[in-house]
């Protein structure tokens, strides 16, 4: 009987080793964003996340969070108040205009407190969204901040793949 041994017992000389998630890096994962009030994001469960670091797609805390993570690793995170999505600036909260709303979207839409508004931004790159604070006669305050600003967060993560 002839037996071929291997360097590593258990492994084939094709084996590699598990990808690393770096600050660039495209990555498949599955992950729960929790905060005060309970899960916020959630995929385990359902389909994975698929997201390139270095897009804004996560906040620059939760990326770095996952820099060094292996294929395959779970992992849960606490970030502190404020450190996911930052403090709340008084300078994002503005009012804005009915008649600037009707230019930006439809024409007469209604607008009720605690609701979330996307706007286009810029030059067409993407969108923002703001939380409607107050309506007013011809005018809607929105708060431009993050709505998980100052709030302490857990982020668990479990790395399906790294490209």
């Amino acid at each position: 009987m002839n037996s071929t041994t291997h360097p590593n017992p258990g492994q084939t000389p094709d084996t590699k080793e598990p990808q690393t998630v770096k600050a660039d890096s495209f990555l498949t994962l599955h992950y729960r964003l929790s905060g005060t009030s309970g899960d916020v994001i959630n995929t385990f469960g359902g389909q994975p996340a698929t997201i390139s670091l270095g897009t804004g797609e996560l906040s620059l805390p939760m990326e770095n969070c996952l820099i060094g993570m292996a294929e395959g690793q779970r992992q849960v995170f606490t970030l502190g108040a404020g450190e996911a999505f930052g403090t709340h600036n008084p300078q994002m909260v503005q009012w804005v205009s009915q008649d600037l709303l009707d230019r930006m979207g439809t024409q007469g839409d209604q607008y009720s407190v605690g609701e979330v508004v996307e706007f286009p931004a810029p030059e067409g790159k993407g969108t923002y969204a703001g939380v409607v604070k107050a309506v007013k006669d011809a005018e809607v305050l929105f708060d431009f901040n993050h709505p998980l600003v100052d709030q302490a967060l857990t982020f668990e993560v479990h790395v399906i793949g790294v490209l």
